[in-house]
């Protein structure tokens, strides 16, 4: 079994998608007006309208704007670099500035429109280089 994408479910799709792009660089593949896709490497950030849970159940099952306890993640080459290319877009909504944590990631933490958390992170340890296989000299 194989992870292969995370979807936030938002009533304000055109939002979430400019912020994604202003702070990841990539582009999203719009499937359609109510879902959109943003590929990686390692895996895919789907956003998807509200209205696309009714496809799924026609009771309400999710509730957009309400994720608390989620971190959705990227692994950044350098997350200091990237922090000042964004600032101006994340600024507000900053948790955390780029930080080494404990168990070797240098990570900046803050919220996407929507409030779900977001962390940019670039492995700095020899033991988090080694366990994304990259390599910083």
């Amino acid at each position: 079994m194989n992870l292969l994408s995370v979807r936030i479910i938002t009533s304000n799709i055109d939002g979430l998608i400019k912020f994604y792009e202003e702070i990841t660089g990539l582009s999203f593949i719009r499937y359609t007006p109510e879902f959109a896709e943003l590929n990686t490497d390692r895996a895919t950030l789907a956003i998807g309208s509200i209205n696309t849970m009714k496809a799924f159940s026609e009771r309400d099952i999710v509730t957009a704007i309400q994720n608390t306890s989620v971190i959705i993640e990227f692994m950044v080459d350098d997350v200091d670099k990237l922090y000042e290319k964004i600032s101006a877009v994340v600024d507000a909504s900053i948790v955390q500035k780029p930080t080494v944590m404990p168990w070797g990631n240098k990570s900046l933490l803050f919220r996407d429109p929507d409030g779900n958390l977001v962390n940019l992170f670039t492995p700095v340890s020899e033991q988090a280089m080694k366990k994304f296989n990259v390599n910083h000299s």
